[in-house]
Formats: C-alpha cells, sequence, structure tokens
C-alpha cells in the first residue's frame, strides 16, 4: 500500500527512492541494474522495493 520510509531490517530510508525506481521499472529496465544505480546493495533493502505492491490506485476507486 504505502511504500515504507525504512528498511524493516537494517532501518535504512528508502521511500525517497521508491518514485525513480517504479519509474525506470515502467520503462523497462532491469530491476538488478536500477536497485544498483540507486546504491541500494543489501539484500533487506532490495527486498523492501522489489516485493513492495503499490494498492493505492485500487482503493482510490472506493473513495467516499
Amino acid at each position: 500500500m504505502i511504500v515504507p520510509v525504512r528498511c524493516f531490517s537494517c532501518n535504512k530510508v528508502i521511500a525517497d527512492q521508491y518514485e525513480e525506481y517504479a519509474a525506470r521499472i515502467g520503462k523497462g529496465e532491469n530491476p538488478e541494474k536500477v536497485l544498483d544505480d540507486l546504491g541500494l546493495s543489501r539484500y533487506c533493502c532490495r527486498r523492501m522495493l522489489l516485493t513492495h505492491v503499490d494498492l493505492m490506485p485500487e482503493l482510490l476507486k472506493y473513495e467516499a
């Protein structure tokens, strides 16, 4: 739903990198290369962005 602000394991701030990550993935770039370019080298931080599912557009359909 909402992008996690920090990595759950190491507490590194990752939310500021999500928009660039999503934009570049949407253009068809390789996720591995994008994460390397963003400086996310730890597996725990990479997991946070790779497994995030953006549900906000789905939830906004039910806004009153």
